[in-house]
């Protein structure tokens, strides 16, 4: 397994930017491909993005498309995700996955877990 943690999280205005980070050790993150996931209080973990280890591909839930971008660091075994234009209904605990198979957007295809980042959006 991987062992993962996220950082980068904070309180922020509505409109406004934060850059999470995603640090890796163990087997390599490229080895990987990479999830990001949510959970507001009250309701299920939802999926954000993925990024692709063929080719770097990206993709997003329709929510943050536009949005957010997920970008990796080979050199330093961490992945980001930007987030711009934050809502107040995206504050959530947010958490990076290492990708072990099936469909990227279900939580269950993924074997290794961050402890998660807080994020909080305020008007």
């Amino acid at each position: 397994q991987v062992q993962l943690v996220e950082s980068g999280g904070g309180s922020v205005q509505a409109g406004g930017s934060l850059r999470l980070s995603c640090a890796a050790s163990g087997r390599a993150f490229s080895s990987h491909g990479m999830g990001w996931f949510r959970q507001a209080p009250g309701k299920e973990r939802e999926f954000v993005g993925y990024l692709s280890r063929i080719g770097g591909g990206t993709f997003y839930s329709d929510s943050v498309k536009g949005r957010f971008s997920i970008t990796g660091d080979n050199v330093k075994n961490t992945v980001y995700l930007q987030m711009n234009s934050l809502k107040p209904e995206e504050t959530a605990l947010y958490y990076c996955a290492a990708h072990r198979s099936g469909l990227y957007y279900y939580s269950s295809s993924y074997d290794s877990w961050g402890q998660g980042t807080q994020v909080m959006v305020s008007w």
